[in-house]
């Protein structure tokens, strides 16, 4: 069976069906005008809450939304029947809709939202630093054309200023650029005001809260990572260790870590928001293909949208190398990723239900 749609409409119609088959009651919500988000939970307000959440980066709805997809084919089973009395579950489905609609990662403002969750005068205004002296080779402005020197250009850079130095400049988060990628925004945009105004009916009255938003497009094809903002030696990241193995831990503030700390992210967010309870976020990322060739592709779909025209083959070659590179199409890494996003799904109820929440 394939949880896979082959574009947003389905992705929503088929999230509707599967969360109502499971007894899952579905709110559809209007973000902005014309753009909606459903939220599907199933459980008591004071359970043990597992909330999963797909498409902060709009285009990588279509594997996010397919795990959620496969969880709900589960609660209407076997997974259900051992969970289902213990805990709250919590499926919020497409964050950003508009990328998700028009195969991009960013909103209709070109805002990446993992960058925009700040505290009104707390926003990070990070320096344009490194970024400006990389911005024309991150944001040319003409279209894509035949001789590109793409990686030769990346190469040089990299030798230039080191990889770590330069992965951080480039994709922490940027506030300079409106038209750049890694854009934060000027201000809360509506996908990030929805979450802001709807987590608390998420969380409820749950006392312990495990949350669960999954990503593709770094690391290793077909493996994944729980990305966890916290310190090698923190409470947190010792219960995430226990719960999914210390192998497949990533802490971001580590000098080797395979992702990077981002500003104005949604977890740090959320977590800061639900200090008062024991509420435990991780990003889960599943590799696709190489960090240059994603980037490239972010590059190449940003330059399109600006520079080119929707018609054009240079404007559907972008979109559909975006695709690939945040939702393959092969069956083998398809089925390889629900497969594992079931384990993980499934090793986070078990832990809040064996503990009856965090410790």
């Amino acid at each position: 069976m394939t949880f896979f749609s082959a574009n947003y409409q389905q992705a929503r119609s088929e999230f509707c069906h599967y969360a109502t088959k499971a007894g899952a009651s579905v709110e559809t919500i209007e973000q902005s005008s014309g753009r909606y988000v459903e939220v599907a939970s199933v459980g008591r307000r004071d359970k043990p809450a597992l909330i999963m959440s797909s498409g902060l980066h709009g285009i990588e709805g279509f594997f996010g939304s397919a795990v959620q997809l496969a969880v709900l084919k589960k609660l209407s089973d076997d997974f259900g029947a051992l969970h289902r009395d213990h805990l709250r579950f919590v499926f919020v489905h497409g964050i950003n809709p508009h990328g998700f609609e028009h195969l991009r990662r960013v909103d209709e403002r070109n805002v990446d939202l993992n960058r925009n969750f700040h505290n009104g005068s707390q926003k990070s205004k990070v320096a344009a630093g490194a970024y400006r002296h990389l911005n024309a080779f991150l944001n040319p402005e003409s279209p894509p054309g035949r001789l590109e020197l793409y990686r030769l250009k990346a190469i040089f850079y990299i030798l230039r200023h080191g990889r770590p130095a330069l992965k951080e400049a480039i994709v922490a988060g940027q506030y300079q650029y409106p038209k750049g990628i890694f854009f934060g925004g000027d201000e809360t945009s509506p996908a990030t005001e929805f979450v802001m105004s709807s987590c608390d009916a998420w969380v409820a009255d749950s006392q312990s809260v495990a949350h669960l938003d999954f990503h593709t497009g770094l690391g290793e094809y077909g493996k994944y990572k729980i990305l966890l903002d916290e310190a090698r030696s923190s409470d947190q990241l010792q219960w995430f260790s226990n719960t999914f193995g210390v192998e497949n831990i990533a802490s971001l503030r580590s000098e080797d870590a395979t992702a990077y700390s981002v500003n104005g992210a949604m977890g740090s967010w959320l977590k800061n928001r639900f200090s008062d309870r024991k509420f435990y976020f991780a990003g889960v990322e599943f590799g696709t293909y190489s960090a240059m060739r994603v980037l490239g592709a972010i590059r190449a779909e940003n330059r399109v949208h600006f520079h080119a025209s929707k018609d054009s083959k240079v404007y559907q070659a972008a979109k559909r190398e975006l695709l690939e590179c945040f939702c393959p199409a092969s069956e083998v890494w398809r089925n390889q990723v629900i497969d594992l996003s079931l384990r993980v799904v499934a090793q986070a109820a078990g832990a809040l239900t064996n503990n009856d929440g965090c410790t």
